[in-house]
């Protein structure tokens, strides 16, 4: 009976490793094939049809703005196949990203596209003009080390996106093709593409290694790639001013206005841009004629007098815009396949102008990181290698995001006293001169992005306000405001700090992705 049994397991388990072995085979077989079936996937109809392996993309980009554009550029530069899916392809009429800061423009160097500033009318910039109570002062670039060519530039936005598209498509692997991406696909984790809809209605999917979302601030797909916390604080009302010299030929102006600043600068060389801020997510209406009072009654007595000419005329002329402003902190959610950029990214308030350059400090970062890596194919290990994008970028772009979003909120006017007092300082302390101004403008300009530096300067600016309080003789009312002064001050620029993440910001290579080296082809 013993030897029966034994007998009869022996057979039992002789017949399930034949099972076994024989599904194994099978599923080996089927994996193979997968394999093979995947690299002849292309872009691809719902319907069915297939482009050959030779058509694969190595990196799918949605969204050919100025991250988009760029990063299309350097990827193809280095031989990568490349798709660039826009949802728009007419030159786009926008109202903001129009100021590219020195340090943007190095970046622009050296990714090779700085003749995209040329043939549309680009003025140069070299510092800013502040305006208040009747005063003015002048903060310049500081300049010196660089090249005469290297400054801020100011343009119409579609011309500078059109010259960078044109770049982009330029080069025979960049493939630029006009379309709306609906969604993801996403198989197990990983995302494999995009789905789309052609010119012609078509659905078409797309399948990349590595798809990059770049679409914009009104992302539609960012959901699935980071945790955007979104806050909205004012809008801009645009107006373009014809004919007209600013005070400070090549400077962008900022009014230090009631309730929030006014910018001006060029956009070519007889047009103006102005941008008035309004708090809030609700502007009056230009339909119904309120925003054109609103203008003309509230807004220009407080314009110097050597534009308000021009402003009320542009207010007659009719063309008036408006664009809300938005912030989101960097909050990554790192997926497989995938990679977010760009303002669908991470965003901070336009009054600086420094988004364009925080985008393409990105993309040369990306471009850099992707340089040494033959294959994109396996998403894991690239997924992880690539979190090191979001420790390497903090920097540059927590140091842009913070100073933006801290001297909005100084410059806005307040009925507190410690912050009208804190608004008097922030101007008198750039109106001093020398490192006092230099400084901030290097932060401002992207030339100098060190956190440290820009959080010495903002409590300077604090400690300058308390002084002056202090002076000639201190008393209990002046001390009060004067506490409430650096209070205020820090409630201000931690909490954007601590969105930021205070240990990326200043203290990067503290954190384990700051190490990450590319992974084993």
């Amino acid at each position: 009976m013993y030897v029966g049994y034994v007998l009869w397991l022996w057979l039992a388990s002789l017949a399930t490793f034949a099972f076994l072995s024989r599904g194994w085979r099978r599923t080996e077989a089927q994996r193979k094939r997968g394999k093979e079936g995947d690299e002849n996937v292309g872009s691809r109809h719902l319907g069915g049809q297939r482009e050959g392996a030779e058509g694969r993309p190595d990196v799918i980009i949605v969204g050919a703005g100025v991250a988009g554009s760029a990063l299309a550029y350097a990827l193809g530069k280095d031989g990568r196949r490349v798709h660039l899916i826009e949802r728009d392809l007419t030159e786009p009429d926008r109202i903001v990203g129009e100021l590219l800061q020195p340090g943007g423009y190095l970046k622009l160097v050296e990714l090779g596209l700085d003749d995209c500033v040329e043939q549309i009318d680009a003025q140069q910039v070299f510092g800013y003009a502040l305006f208040k109570d009747g005063k003015d002062t002048k903060v310049s670039y500081p300049l010196e080390k660089y090249d005469s060519s290297v400054s801020g530039r100011s343009f119409h936005n579609g011309r500078f996106i059109q010259r960078m598209r044109e770049k982009a498509s330029s080069l025979p692997n960049v493939r630029l093709e006009q379309g709306s991406v609906t969604a993801l696909i996403e198989d197990c984790g990983i995302i494999k593409g995009v789905k789309y809809k052609s010119m012609n209605g078509d659905e078409v999917e797309a399948y990349a290694p590595l798809t990059v979302v770049c679409d914009g601030c009104f992302s539609n797909l960012r959901r699935s790639l980071c945790y955007p916390k979104v806050d909205a604080p004012s809008c801009f009302v645009g107006l373009v001013l014809e004919n007209c010299e600013l005070p400070y030929p090549n400077h962008g102006h900022v009014v230090l206005a009631d309730p929030s600043p006014i910018l001006f600068y060029p956009i070519s060389g007889n047009e103006v841009r102005c941008l008035v801020d309004v708090p809030g997510q609700k502007v009056p209406s230009i339909a119904n004629g309120e925003m054109a009072k609103y203008l003309r009654t509230f807004v220009a007595p407080q314009i110097p007098n050597q534009l308000r000419d021009a402003f009320l005329s542009a207010i007659d002329k009719g063309k008036i815009k408006t664009m809300p402003n938005r912030s989101m902190p960097a909050c990554p959610s790192p997926t497989p396949g995938a990679l977010l950029m760009g303002d669908a990214f991470n965003m901070r308030h336009p009054l600086t102008g420094g988004g364009m350059t925080v985008a393409l400090s990105d993309v040369v970062l990306i471009s850099n990181l992707l340089k040494p890596l033959r294959d994109l194919g396996d998403s894991p290990s690239l997924c992880k290698y690539l979190e090191s994008f979001y420790t390497l970028r903090k920097p540059v772009a927590s140091t842009i995001n913070t100073l933006a979003d801290a001297l909005y909120k100084v410059f806005c006017a307040s009925p507190d006293l410690a912050m009208k007092e804190m608004r008097q300082a922030c101007f008198d302390y750039l109106s001093l001169g020398g490192a006092c101004s230099s400084g901030p403008v290097a932060l401002l300009s992207g030339l100098n992005p060190r956190p440290l530096s820009l959080v010495l300067h903002f409590f300077a600016v604090a400690i300058y306000g308390v002084g002056r309080l202090l002076t000639p003789f201190p008393s209990p009312r002046r001390l009060w405001i004067g506490a409430r002064l650096i209070l205020g001050a820090s409630g201000i620029i931690f909490p954007i700090i601590k969105a930021e993440g205070f240990r990326q910001m200043f203290f990067p290579n503290t954190v384990l992705a700051y190490y990450r080296s590319p992974p084993a082809s």
